[in-house]
C-alpha cells in the first residue's frame, strides 16, 4: 500500500461526515498538546476547511485515549464551530487500539496485522468508530514547534490549511 494514502477503511461507515474528512483528504495536522488541537481546529474555522487532527504515532500506546479523548473535548469545547475528524495512532498495539475504541475515541489507527484488524474492524463498527490500516500522511507536524506561542501556531495551521496544493 502506498504510504501516506489511507489504508483499507475497515469500520466506521457512520458517521458519513467524519469518514469522508479521512478519504476526502482532509488535510493532517499532528497535534502534540491542547494548545496545538485548539491552534488547528481554531485555524480550521478562520479557513472555511474540515481537518484531521492525528496524535503522534504510537501515542495510543504511551499516552493513552484517556489524554486523547480528554485533549479533544477541551479543545472542541473552545472551538465548538471546528469541523474535525481525530485519529488516535495505536502503532500495531491491538490492545491499545482496542482501548481507544472502548474509549469512545472516533478514530483509531492500527497498523497491525491483518487479521487482528479485521477484528478490531468489528468493534469499531458496533461503535461507530473509524479504523485505518495505515496512517494518513500529515499536511503539518506541530512537534517542531510545541512551544511555539498560540498565534505562531495558529497561523502556521491556516497557512497549511489555506495552501492550494493541499487541496490536490
Amino acid at each position: 500500500m502506498e504510504r501516506g494514502r489511507p489504508g483499507r477503511i475497515w469500520a466506521g461507515e457512520t458517521p458519513a461526515v467524519r469518514q469522508s474528512a479521512v478519504k476526502a483528504g482532509a488535510p493532517v495536522i499532528v497535534v502534540h498538546s491542547l494548545a496545538h488541537a485548539v491552534a488547528a481546529l481554531s485555524a480550521a474555522v478562520e479557513t472555511g476547511r474540515e481537518v484531521v487532527i492525528a496524535s503522534a504515532p504510537d501515542a495510543g500506546i504511551y499516552a493513552g485515549p484517556g489524554w486523547f479523548g480528554a485533549l479533544l473535548k477541551a479543545a472542541r469545547e473552545t472551538v465548538p464551530a471546528a469541523r474535525a475528524t481525530a485519529l488516535l495512532d495505536c502503532g500495531d498495539d491491538a490492545r491499545a487500539a482496542q482501548g481507544a475504541i472502548r474509549a469512545g475515541i472516533e478514530g483509531v489507527v492500527f497498523t497491525g496485522r491483518e487479521d487482528v484488524a479485521a477484528r478490531l474492524a468489528d468493534i469499531a463498527g458496533q461503535r461507530g468508530a473509524l479504523l485505518l490500516t495505515t496512517r494518513p500522511e500529515p499536511a503539518l507536524d506541530l512537534g517542531a514547534l510545541f512551544f511555539a506561542d498560540f498565534d505562531t501556531l495558529r497561523r502556521r495551521c491556516a497557512d497549511v490549511l489555506a495552501s492550494p496544493e493541499r487541496f490536490c
